[in-house]
């Protein structure tokens, strides 16, 4: 499956650009580890653009994303990535024995809280985001609640990174995309 082919994938699917633009920042912070790691940049970065795709017509633990696994198939995606993408969801207990599959974990939830800091921001800005804001952020429990940050520390452990470190990646990651998904704000 090409990106466009992805792309399409996940418009097809999904409906809320919140949504999509999730997509589109773990798929920007999947290529990042691609190319620090010497990966293979589209392969991850399918990972990361496909990881939710079926989440509005499975929104419950119950389906997501195993339910999504057979669309996945139909489309000729390769079992590899399925099983990658499988992966990142902690209650189907599959091994994350793989950089990639550390990777997508670690890559999924944090993107969230980024964008969440970078909406909250004068500047409305992913280009002024450091991982020192996102840090003084984290500790109030209240701001972007629905994020378990507990997760996000363990899942940058296992993947072997410093959660700030990790953090600073990802936001370098997402700055490639921002104008895509209004992060750029009042900075030009």
């Amino acid at each position: 499956m090409t990106r466009d082919e992805a792309l399409n994938l996940v418009r097809e699917f999904v409906k809320n650009e919140g949504l999509v633009r999730h997509m589109l920042s773990v798929e920007a912070a999947m290529r990042f580890y691609a190319e620090k790691y010497g990966e293979d940049v589209e392969t991850w970065g399918l990972i990361g653009l496909l990881h939710d795709f079926d989440w509005e017509i499975h929104p419950t633990l119950d389906e997501h994303p195993q339910a999504g696994s057979a669309i996945l198939r139909e489309r000729g995606v390769d079992e590899e990535i399925i099983q990658d993408i499988l992966s990142h969801a902690d209650h189907l207990g599959l091994p994350r024995d793989t950089v990639r599959r550390k990777a997508i974990a670690a890559c999924d939830e944090v993107t969230g809280l980024i964008t969440a800091v970078a909406l909250v921001r004068p500047s409305r800005s992913l280009y002024d985001l450091e991982a020192s804001s996102v840090k003084k952020k984290w500790k109030d429990k209240a701001f972007a609640a629905g994020t378990d940050r507990a997760e996000m520390e363990h899942a940058a452990q296992v993947f072997g990174v410093d959660i700030w470190e990790h953090v600073g990646n990802v936001i370098t990651a997402m700055r490639r995309i921002a104008p895509e998904f209004d992060l750029v704000g009042n900075l030009r």
